[in-house]
């Protein structure tokens, strides 16, 4: 049994959002955890994107989180608004993006399966190539999106 306190896991992630990744500190093998604190405008992550090797569901603890969502890149997004006590899943290659688009908190737990994704897309164009999607890399010299076809590197 592994137990802890939110408030006892550091917050770190991109941009000012307040997310406390729960995975290490509950020693998961199997599935990603992350708690989210949004104030009015932040996001659960920087853009549009997709794992290709990962479900994820979100549960909104309290507030109204808004949801980007389309099921190929070049498809017309439908939004979706999610509120306290409910759930949103999006399967392995489901475009998304969550944002806080009200004027109170959004507070959000994360579940993603396998815990591990390493296949994710955002819906950005190569601008070498036909490709419609760009996959997110991570590097020594930080994060980059790289084209799946030609291998274009495009800096963030």
């Amino acid at each position: 049994m592994q137990r802890i306190d939110i408030d006892d896991v550091e917050s770190g992630g991109m941009g000012d959002a307040d997310r406390r990744g729960l995975s290490n500190a509950l020693e998961t093998d199997d599935m990603s955890i992350n708690h989210y604190a949004l104030e009015p405008g932040d996001a659960f992550s920087g853009g549009l994107h997709t794992h290709l090797d990962q479900e994820e569901i979100f549960y909104i603890v309290s507030g109204t989180a808004t949801f980007e969502t389309k099921p190929e890149p070049d498809a017309e997004s439908e939004t979706v608004e999610v509120g306290a006590g409910e759930a949103i899943r999006f399967p392995p290659g489901e475009f998304q993006q969550g944002r806080n688009e009200s004027d109170d908190e959004v507070v959000a737990l994360a579940l993603g399966a396998p815990r591990d994704s390493t296949d994710v897309r955002v819906a950005q164009p190569c601008p070498e190539c036909e490709s419609d999607v760009l996959g997110f890399r991570m590097g020594d010299d930080g994060m980059y999106l790289e084209c799946p076809d030609c291998g274009t590197t495009v800096e963030m």
